[in-house]
């Protein structure tokens, strides 16, 4: 034990030493938390659209208050011909356009089929999302165009009697951010321990100072956690500190145990140093560990762990794969704890499979140092 403290506090001492790296540590989770608070939102605001409305009716002019009624779409560009539109979506001015026809108001009060043409930017991250708002708008539009006209009719029996009484649960205003943000969490961790703690043993090899530690009493195990420990520390002080702006400033509501969470949590960055000390001990140069972590740890993560895409639309011999990504039960957990406030009697098949990460990659750390440092 007192080996492993003297191990702890030279760290701690490097740490002091190098203001610059603890304050990237300490800074840098908070600044990436702010800056993909803000960025990492699927909500549609304000979507910018075009229209060519060559009816000018009524009809058409009810239509169009109907889209901005929405509170999704701001009608921003005017055009009389079809061909004008062209110049707004390939500047990127607009993400739709809206081409209303000359017969449109017509056909709607003879009762007639009306179309309506929508144009769609496909190069945008929104695109599938916005038209799915806007022919609701639209369609939404049409029914009431339908109901009115039963009604001056006098059949209003025949009036649909089967309503949709939805109900939201866990995120009841479908802000994406207080899904976007715990996932945020776990990917700074994520970023931030894992690179941290891989300059630990690669730092010791360029400065030369490796061999000394070899000739000493010092036992494999004890090296590994007297690496750990220091950083899970700063960690866990991160952790804190991303927390209180989740919640305090972006408002996510933690509806579980802020204590399970800490606990978790820490587990998870337990997991995140263990593969970083483990880059460290296969690497020869700090240059080397960061492209291991970039490419072979971070980008497979985010992109197979549901952070991003749904791992159910994933094909299926990819599936499997997913099973492999920490990030993956770490994110059912904190989103668990924070948006639905459940507690380990739900989480524990989560809980075992990332303490088994855990302890596998830091028994792999010491098992790899124990056969080559260099």
């Amino acid at each position: 034990m007192r080996r492993i403290l003297e191990i702890v506090r030279k760290e701690f001492a490097q740490l002091r030493r190098d203001r610059r790296l603890l304050g990237i540590l300490i800074v840098a989770p908070v600044f990436q938390l702010f800056i993909l608070g803000y960025a990492a939102t699927t909500d549609l605001r304000e979507v910018p659209v075009a229209v060519c409305d060559m009816d000018r009716s009524a009809s058409s002019r009810s239509l169009l208050d109907a889209v901005s009624a929405s509170g999704d779409f701001r009608l921003r560009y005017f055009v009389d011909a079809p061909q004008e539109l062209d110049v707004y979506l390939d500047r990127n001015k607009v993400d739709l356009a809206l081409v209303i026809p000359r017969d449109y108001g017509r056909r709607v009060i003879r009762g007639e089929a009306a179309t309506v043409q929508v144009l769609v930017d496909g190069t945008r991250t929104n695109a599938g999302l916005a038209l799915s708002q806007l022919s609701g708008a639209i369609g939404q539009h049409a029914q009431f165009i339908l109901l009115d006209r039963l009604t001056k009719r006098g059949i209003s029996g025949e009036r649909p009697e089967v309503q949709l009484a939805t109900r939201v649960w866990y995120n009841p205003e479908l802000k994406s951010r207080n899904f976007m943000l715990p996932g945020v969490l776990a990917l700074v961790l994520l970023i931030i321990a894992t690179a941290a703690t891989s300059m630990a043993i690669v730092r010791e090899k360029e400065n030369g100072t490796i061999e000394q530690i070899i000739v000493t009493p010092i036992r494999s195990l004890e090296l590994i956690a007297g690496k750990l420990i220091p950083f899970a520390i700063v960690g866990m002080v991160e952790v804190l500190l991303v927390l209180s702006v989740a919640t305090l400033w972006f408002r996510v509501p933690l509806k579980g145990s802020g204590v399970l969470l800490l606990t978790l949590t820490f587990l998870f960055v337990i997991t995140t140093q263990g593969m970083g000390l483990f880059v460290s001990t296969v690497s020869r140069t700090q240059q080397q560990a960061m492209m291991i972590i970039i490419f072979f740890i971070a980008l497979p993560m985010i992109l197979l762990s549901g952070f991003v895409f749904p791992i159910e639309n994933m094909p299926k011999p990819i599936q499997p794969i997913t099973y492999l990504m920490p990030l993956r039960y770490f994110l059912v957990i904190v989103r668990g704890i924070f948006l639905k406030g459940v507690g380990m009697e739900v989480l524990w098949p989560r809980v075992v499979a990332l303490a088994a990460f855990a302890f596998g990659i830091l028994a792999l750390a010491v098992a790899r140092f124990q056969k080559r440092v260099g």
